[in-house]
């Protein structure tokens, strides 16, 4: 019974601490009903009451998250892509694909074929090979 107790008042007191700091933390012009002084004053003097009032009553923390609509990515191959872009719809997004260190990897020209893995390496087959019969 006393551990109990004891975890209770942790959990409130947590509980307590958390609106608290929340409050403090939330800038003026995002409290509602009450200035941001007296929503302070409201939850140290009330203790419990006062911070599930805070929490009631406060702003959502972030607006829900949309989910992003699908665009088809610029090295598509579909022929509708192609009409996109000799048109000039080149959007904000696409730029900041292109500027991404990741967009700029891509580069157009000649394209040197790096080996895979050791296996597709023919040198370092050679050698291992070598190798090899050196040992045994």
């Amino acid at each position: 019974m006393l551990l109990s107790g004891a975890l209770f008042a942790l959990f409130a007191t947590g509980f307590w601490l958390y609106c608290l700091t929340d409050a403090m933390l939330t800038p003026a012009q995002q409290c509602r009903g009450l200035p941001k002084p007296a929503w302070i004053a409201i939850i140290t003097v009330t203790f419990i009451g006062g911070a599930i009032a805070w929490l009631i009553v406060r702003e959502p923390a972030a607006p829900p998250v949309l989910p992003l609509p699908t665009v088809p990515y610029p090295d598509s191959d579909s022929p509708d892509d192609e009409g996109r872009f000799l048109t000039g719809q080149w959007t904000a997004a696409d730029d900041a694909v292109a500027r991404h260190p990741a967009g700029r990897a891509r580069v157009s020209g000649p394209v040197q074929k790096a080996p895979k893995g050791p296996d597709d390496d023919v040198d370092f087959l050679h050698a291992l090979d070598r190798a090899i019969r050196g040992n045994s």
